[in-house]
């Protein structure tokens, strides 16, 4: 049992900018990331992912095709119905059925709207000036964010090499007394994937009243295991979900935050159970018929493998790295700064994705439609014959 937190000091002022933070911007997920070495900034200062209208958006990390068909029918029946708050209980029916799939008892399940606020909320119920955060880097950079907003020391580790997973030693000597240790995986950017014995070993050796907060947005992409077990034997994890990304639902907003009660009722200090509660009816009901038709986010997950790979084949052929992957993303090393390559790519109608500080020759590359990888290779070779 994790003993509760002294939290942090707020007046009335800093309770209301908490309880925007963590209820708007951050929610915004791959929109909210802070720029490097400022404070924490106004979700109207997070870039933006608009693109002008016919470019293939593959920047963002969203899934290229819509929900599931009947997840788009739930969706259909609940706005006839959204006149009313939840007139058929599609809250408690989202909790049932993940509480069934995921064999968790039902007060081990909390919606949100996406997992970008549950993220943000464990920072804040878990690090403090005395409790720092630990990650990956590259990895989602809103950890980093909102500790910096908490006055948590951050301490960022390589990816281990060869094969770019959490090196999860050298995460614990990093910081032995940390508040949180957070794990994504597969990663985000590089959609590298940590054993899972590795991850059970950090959550075996770290202090006794820290958090492991695994992060499996990307997991459906992948064969790799969830850290379920880890939940089901009341370990201290928090395991975060997302319908945004091979369920299709990202600008629905659902996510989803499984763990013991206990650790839950931290992620919903200041107005938690508010947002909760406060979730669209339509996106409910999308994510629970979702749910019930994963053969055919099996068949996302084999078609986006294969896209994935034709591409990455494609792009060791003209001589450039890219990272093994178990996502829907590549990062790929054009052996000088991204950024030019990036604003050549838009001018050809192709928006990739962004790089991070530790590698700015490496860009992130959504995978797309087979079409349009398609285009985004015609449009790689076109752009290395005029560099």
């Amino acid at each position: 049992m994790i003993e509760p937190s002294a939290g942090l000091p707020l007046d009335r002022r800093r309770m209301f900018q908490l309880a925007a933070v963590l209820g708007g911007g951050l929610a915004l997920g791959e929109r909210a990331f802070a720029a490097q070495g400022s404070p924490m900034p106004a979700a109207s200062a997070a870039p933006s992912l608009k693109v002008p209208p016919g470019t293939i958006r593959l920047n963002g990390n969203e899934y290229w095709e819509g929900p599931v068909d009947d997840g788009l029918d739930a969706a259909r029946a609940a706005v006839a119905r959204s006149n009313y708050y939840d007139p058929v209980g599609e809250r408690d029916a989202l909790i049932e059925t993940v509480s069934t799939m995921e064999r968790v008892g039902a007060d081990h399940v909390v919606p949100w709207a996406g997992s970008g606020s549950p993220l943000a909320r464990a920072v804040v119920g878990f690090c403090g000036p005395e409790r720092g955060l630990v990650t990956a880097d590259p990895t989602f950079e809103v950890a980093w964010m909102v500790a910096a907003y908490v006055g948590a020391p951050v301490a960022k580790v390589p990816l281990r090499s060869p094969d770019q997973a959490h090196d999860v030693r050298a995460m614990l000597a990093a910081n032995p007394r940390a508040g949180l240790y957070y794990v994504c995986n597969p990663n985000n950017p590089t959609g590298s994937l940590t054993p899972m014995e590795d991850i059970a070993w950090l959550v075996e050796n770290k202090p006794k009243d820290a958090v492991v907060l695994l992060d499996e947005a990307y997991l459906h992409f992948s064969h790799a295991a969830s850290g379920m077990d880890l939940v089901r034997n009341g370990r201290d994890v928090v395991i975060l979900r997302t319908f945004s990304k091979i369920f299709g639902m990202a600008g629905m907003r659902m996510g989803l935050s499984i763990a013991r009660p206990d650790l839950q009722a931290r992620l919903m200090q200041y107005d938690g159970v508010i947002q909760t509660l406060q979730l669209p009816v339509p996106a409910l009901a999308c994510a629970s018929a979702s749910l019930r038709r994963m053969d055919q986010i099996t068949n996302r997950r084999e078609q986006t493998t294969q896209t994935r790979e034709k591409t990455a084949a494609f792009l060791t052929q003209r001589g450039l790295a890219v990272l093994p992957s178990a996502a829907n993303m590549l990062m790929v090393d054009w052996g000088k700064p991204a950024a030019p390559i990036k604003a050549a790519m838009e001018a050809k109608g192709i928006a990739i994705g962004r790089s991070w500080p530790i590698w700015p020759t490496r860009s992130r590359i959504t995978i797309g439609s087979p079409q349009e990888m398609e285009r985004f290779c015609a449009s790689v070779d076109r752009v290395l014959a005029q560099a």
